[in-house]
Protein backbone atom coordinates (compact mmCIF):
# COMPACT_ATOMS: atom_id res chain seq x y z
CA UNK A 1 0.00 0.00 0.00
CA UNK A 2 1.24 3.77 -0.77
CA UNK A 3 2.31 5.72 1.78
CA UNK A 4 1.79 9.34 1.52
CA UNK A 5 0.00 9.01 -1.65
CA UNK A 6 -2.87 6.50 -0.45
CA UNK A 7 -5.79 8.60 0.56
CA UNK A 8 -5.90 10.30 -3.05
CA UNK A 9 -6.14 7.29 -4.70
CA UNK A 10 -8.21 5.04 -6.19
CA UNK A 11 -7.92 1.16 -4.88
CA UNK A 12 -7.10 0.09 -8.19
CA UNK A 13 -4.27 1.85 -8.83
CA UNK A 14 -3.00 1.19 -5.04
CA UNK A 15 -3.18 -2.61 -5.94
CA UNK A 16 -1.74 -2.19 -9.59
CA UNK A 17 1.43 -0.24 -8.02
CA UNK A 18 2.14 -2.92 -6.16
CA UNK A 19 2.11 -5.54 -8.61
CA UNK A 20 4.20 -3.86 -10.51
CA UNK A 21 6.29 -3.08 -8.05
CA UNK A 22 6.29 -7.06 -6.98
CA UNK A 23 6.86 -8.30 -10.47
CA UNK A 24 9.72 -6.16 -11.03
CA UNK A 25 11.52 -7.04 -7.49
CA UNK A 26 10.76 -10.84 -8.32
CA UNK A 27 12.16 -10.07 -11.65
CA UNK A 28 15.40 -8.27 -10.72
CA UNK A 29 14.39 -5.39 -12.94
CA UNK A 30 14.86 -1.64 -12.08
CA UNK A 31 12.30 1.11 -13.05
CA UNK A 32 12.95 4.66 -14.63
CA UNK A 33 10.08 7.47 -15.78
CA UNK A 34 10.30 9.61 -18.18
CA UNK A 35 6.99 12.14 -17.39
CA UNK A 36 5.77 15.40 -19.23
CA UNK A 37 2.13 15.95 -18.24
CA UNK A 38 2.14 13.65 -15.27
CA UNK A 39 5.02 15.92 -13.48
CA UNK A 40 6.54 13.39 -11.68
CA UNK A 41 3.49 11.88 -10.55
CA UNK A 42 4.73 7.93 -11.77
CA UNK A 43 7.94 8.47 -9.86
CA UNK A 44 6.55 9.70 -7.05
CA UNK A 45 4.13 6.46 -6.67
CA UNK A 46 6.42 4.25 -7.57
CA UNK A 47 9.13 5.51 -4.46
CA UNK A 48 5.52 5.05 -1.80
CA UNK A 49 5.76 1.49 -0.92
CA UNK A 50 7.38 0.69 1.40
CA UNK A 51 9.67 -2.06 1.06
CA UNK A 52 9.57 -1.93 -2.70
CA UNK A 53 10.56 1.37 -3.76
CA UNK A 54 14.30 0.19 -4.38
CA UNK A 55 13.43 -1.16 -7.70
CA UNK A 56 13.14 2.44 -8.76
CA UNK A 57 16.37 3.54 -10.15
CA UNK A 58 15.14 7.72 -11.23
CA UNK A 59 12.78 9.75 -12.79
CA UNK A 60 12.69 12.59 -15.85
CA UNK A 61 10.44 15.02 -15.16
CA UNK A 62 10.85 16.92 -18.91
CA UNK A 63 8.22 19.14 -19.61
CA UNK A 64 9.56 21.33 -21.95
CA UNK A 65 10.87 20.43 -25.23
CA UNK A 66 14.30 21.29 -24.39
CA UNK A 67 14.70 19.12 -21.05
CA UNK A 68 13.37 16.38 -23.49
CA UNK A 69 16.15 16.95 -25.71
CA UNK A 70 18.91 17.78 -22.72
CA UNK A 71 17.81 15.04 -20.46
CA UNK A 72 16.86 12.20 -22.81
CA UNK A 73 18.84 12.89 -25.82
CA UNK A 74 15.42 13.35 -27.73
CA UNK A 75 15.98 14.37 -31.19
CA UNK A 76 14.75 18.05 -32.13
CA UNK A 77 13.79 16.95 -35.10
CA UNK A 78 11.36 14.86 -33.50
CA UNK A 79 9.61 17.35 -31.42
CA UNK A 80 9.85 19.71 -34.25
CA UNK A 81 8.32 17.13 -37.04
CA UNK A 82 5.89 15.69 -34.60
CA UNK A 83 5.50 17.72 -31.75
CA UNK A 84 6.26 16.60 -28.34
CA UNK A 85 2.76 15.24 -27.88
CA UNK A 86 2.78 12.34 -30.43
CA UNK A 87 4.25 8.39 -30.56
CA UNK A 88 7.76 9.21 -31.94
CA UNK A 89 8.40 11.31 -28.94
CA UNK A 90 6.74 9.18 -26.09
CA UNK A 91 8.95 6.31 -27.93
CA UNK A 92 12.06 8.37 -27.80
CA UNK A 93 11.80 9.61 -24.51
CA UNK A 94 11.41 5.87 -22.84
CA UNK A 95 14.31 4.69 -24.94
CA UNK A 96 15.80 7.81 -23.87
CA UNK A 97 15.34 7.19 -19.82
CA UNK A 98 16.17 3.70 -20.24
CA UNK A 99 19.77 4.67 -21.80
CA UNK A 100 20.10 7.22 -19.09
CA UNK A 101 19.32 5.31 -16.03
CA UNK A 102 20.99 2.06 -16.48
CA UNK A 103 17.12 0.64 -15.61
CA UNK A 104 15.61 -2.52 -16.83
CA UNK A 105 12.19 -1.12 -17.79
CA UNK A 106 10.93 2.86 -18.12
CA UNK A 107 8.06 4.62 -19.12
CA UNK A 108 6.79 7.39 -20.80
CA UNK A 109 3.82 9.85 -20.97
CA UNK A 110 3.76 12.92 -22.98
CA UNK A 111 0.48 14.72 -23.45
CA UNK A 112 -2.12 17.63 -22.92
CA UNK A 113 -4.03 16.92 -19.60
CA UNK A 114 -5.95 19.84 -19.95
CA UNK A 115 -6.10 23.13 -21.99
CA UNK A 116 -3.75 23.84 -23.88
CA UNK A 117 -3.20 25.72 -27.55
CA UNK A 118 -6.34 26.13 -30.03
CA UNK A 119 -4.82 23.33 -32.19
CA UNK A 120 -4.46 21.02 -29.33
CA UNK A 121 -6.94 18.14 -28.01
CA UNK A 122 -7.52 18.14 -24.06
CA UNK A 123 -6.84 14.55 -23.03
CA UNK A 124 -4.35 13.51 -25.16
CA UNK A 125 -1.46 11.56 -23.92
CA UNK A 126 1.02 9.66 -25.75
CA UNK A 127 2.44 6.71 -23.32
CA UNK A 128 5.82 4.04 -24.17
CA UNK A 129 7.56 1.42 -22.18
CA UNK A 130 11.06 0.48 -23.56
CA UNK A 131 12.68 -2.30 -21.88
CA UNK A 132 16.42 -4.40 -22.48
CA UNK A 133 16.56 -6.69 -25.13
CA UNK A 134 12.44 -6.08 -26.04
CA UNK A 135 10.85 -3.85 -28.87
CA UNK A 136 9.06 -0.09 -27.53
CA UNK A 137 5.75 -0.47 -27.21
CA UNK A 138 3.16 2.99 -27.65
CA UNK A 139 -0.27 3.41 -26.23
CA UNK A 140 -2.18 7.06 -27.69
CA UNK A 141 -5.29 8.12 -25.47
CA UNK A 142 -7.78 10.29 -25.58
CA UNK A 143 -9.29 10.53 -22.05
CA UNK A 144 -11.67 13.95 -23.18
CA UNK A 145 -11.74 17.30 -21.43
CA UNK A 146 -12.39 15.50 -17.85
CA UNK A 147 -9.37 18.68 -16.29
CA UNK A 148 -5.80 17.83 -15.04
CA UNK A 149 -6.43 15.86 -12.30
CA UNK A 150 -8.74 13.14 -13.51
CA UNK A 151 -6.76 12.93 -16.31
CA UNK A 152 -3.70 12.72 -14.98
CA UNK A 153 -5.11 9.81 -12.33
CA UNK A 154 -5.94 8.18 -16.09
CA UNK A 155 -2.50 8.47 -16.93
CA UNK A 156 -1.16 6.59 -13.89
CA UNK A 157 -3.38 4.00 -14.61
CA UNK A 158 -2.27 3.75 -18.28
CA UNK A 159 1.83 3.59 -17.03
CA UNK A 160 1.43 1.55 -14.69
CA UNK A 161 -0.83 -1.68 -16.90
CA UNK A 162 1.93 -1.35 -19.25
CA UNK A 163 4.80 -0.99 -16.69
CA UNK A 164 3.24 -4.27 -15.52
CA UNK A 165 2.89 -5.74 -18.51
CA UNK A 166 6.81 -5.19 -19.41
CA UNK A 167 7.80 -6.94 -16.12
CA UNK A 168 5.44 -9.46 -15.95
CA UNK A 169 6.43 -10.55 -19.51
CA UNK A 170 10.00 -10.20 -18.96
Amino acid sequence: MTETLSPALPDDLEALVEAVLVAADEGGLSLATAESCTGGLIASLLTDVEGRSHVFERGYVVYTNDAKADELAVPPRLLVEHGAVSAPVACAMAEGALRASGAGVAVAVTGFAGAAGPDDEPGRVHFAVAALGAPTTHEEHHFGDVGRGPCRIECLRVALTMLKTAVTNR
